[in-house]
C-alpha cells in the first residue's frame, strides 16, 4: 500500500497557507478570515493543534546532530499514536469547509511554502501510523529521510535510516506485518538478485 500525501488533510501545511493568507489579505488592505481560523482550529488542546505541534516541531528544529533527529523522529511518531484519530478528522473536514467558505480552494493550495517537502513527508508519515493495511517501507524509508535531511541539514544514509525506521515500527503489534514484509522482500531479493532490475519487489 503506497501512501498520497493530501494537502487537505496536512494541519502543518494549511496552517502555513494560512499564515501567508494573512500576509496577502493585510496587503489587500482587507479582513483576513484566516486570522479568526487560526485562532479557532490552531490554539487549545484539540486533536487538530496536537497534530500541528508535531508539523511545528519539525520546522523549529533546524541544524540538529544525527542523535537528536533520530530522537525527534522517534517521539514524534509515538505522540502521534495518542491523538484521537476520528475527533482529528472530523476537525480537519470542518478546518477545510470553513477555508472553502472564504477562500477559493484552488488559489489557496496553489500558495508556494518554502518546507512543503518535510510537510508533505511527514504528512505521509503520520498516516502510516492508522494504516490498517502494509505500508510500502520504502516509501516510509523515502519520507523519513526527507524529515532527517530537513532536520539536520545533511544528506541521509538509506540504509540506516531503514533500519532505525523498521525497528521503531517493530515496536508495535499491529506493525509487526511491516517487519515481516520487509524480511521476506530482501531474502526474495537476495535469493533472486540476478534478476533484471524489473523484476525485483520494491
Amino acid at each position: 500500500m503506497r501512501i498520497k500525501h493530501s494537502k487537505y488533510k496536512n494541519t502543518g501545511l494549511i496552517f502555513e497557507l494560512l499564515v501567508k493568507q494573512i500576509a496577502s489579505d493585510t496587503l489587500s488592505r482587507k479582513d483576513s478570515a484566516a486570522v479568526s481560523l487560526i485562532k479557532k482550529y490552531f490554539t487549545g488542546k484539540t486533536p487538530l493543534t496536537r497534530e500541528f505541534k508535531l508539523y511545528e516541531f519539525i520546522l523549529k528544529n533546524r541544524g540538529v546532530s544525527q542523535m537528536k533527529a533520530e530522537n525527534i523522529v522517534s517521539t514524534i511518531i509515538e505522540v502521534s499514536r495518542k491523538i484521537d484519530a476520528k475527533t482529528l478528522k472530523k476537525q480537519k473536514y470542518d478546518l477545510i469547509k470553513e477555508v472553502k467558505d472564504n477562500y477559493n480552494l484552488e488559489e489557496f493550495f496553489a500558495i508556494k511554502v518554502r518546507d512543503y517537502k518535510p510537510l508533505a513527508a511527514l504528512y505521509c508519515l503520520l498516516e502510516a501510523q492508522n494504516a490498517i493495511d502494509v505500508i510500502n517501507p520504502d516509501i516510509l524509508v523515502s519520507n523519513k529521510i526527507t524529515i532527517l535531511e530537513h532536520l539536520t541539514s545533511s544528506t541521509q544514509d538509506e540504509e540506516t535510516a531503514k533500519d532505525t525506521l523498521i525497528e521503531e515500527y517493530s515496536k508495535y503489534d499491529k506493525d509487526l506485518k511491516l517487519l515481516t514484509f520487509k524480511i521476506l522482500l530482501e531474502k526474495f531479493n537476495n535469493n533472486y538478485k540476478d534478476l533484471l532490475p524489473e523484476k525485483r519487489i520494491s
